[in-house]
């Protein structure tokens, strides 16, 4: 058989899986961000479903629920330490949900990365564009794509721990854990 018949390894088919879904999640989310800032800048709210869907744009300078609006730069060291620890945890990678968790967790921490790094005000200092907020009169925060694939990445991510599934591809059983 040569080596072309020869079907890729488990772990490098996982971590094709991984920087698939982190560049759709980073290409979503920068178009989005692009087209928003373009389009929808400096105009009033745009309600796309009243009451449940309003496409409002504003830059956030802190994190999740505008948290912390005057650490930028902390929060961009954190977003660049994730993307170093996501690479990093991808050498053991053999588990196809969990190449999906982390392609999430990657691709939502590059798109906020990106603005943190090049947005205005600053490099390094860059506020988040933000425009999705979801059901207006509870007044939900207004997030972006890019958050929306960490908490989704996050909750996939609790819940695979959860049920015992590691990132080597194996299982820990509720014996294993009381051993």
């Amino acid at each position: 058989m040569s080596g072309e018949d020869t079907p890729p390894a488990p772990r490098a088919r996982r971590i094709g899986l991984l920087v698939t879904v982190a560049a759709v999640a980073y290409a979503l989310d920068v178009v989005s961000k692009f087209l928003v800032v373009r389009f929808l800048e400096h105009q009033e709210p745009l309600t796309v479903v009243p009451g449940v869907l309003v496409l409002n744009v504003i830059r956030n300078p802190g994190a999740a629920f505008s948290i912390g609006t005057g650490m930028t730069i902390v929060f961009t060291l954190i977003a660049g330490a994730v993307v170093v620890a996501i690479i990093r945890t991808a050498r053991q990678l053999r588990s196809l949900p969990w190449a999906i968790t982390l392609g999430l967790l990657l691709g939502g921490a590059l798109g906020n990365l990106t603005d943190r790094i090049f947005r205005s005000p600053a490099p390094l200092q860059g506020h988040v564009v933000d425009f999705l907020q979801a059901f207006p009169v509870t007044h939900f925060p207004v997030f972006n794509l890019a958050d929306s694939s960490i908490v989704c990445g996050g909750v996939l991510a609790v819940f695979l721990a959860w049920r015992g599934y590691q990132i080597d591809g194996s299982r820990q059983t509720e014996e294993q854990a009381d051993d």
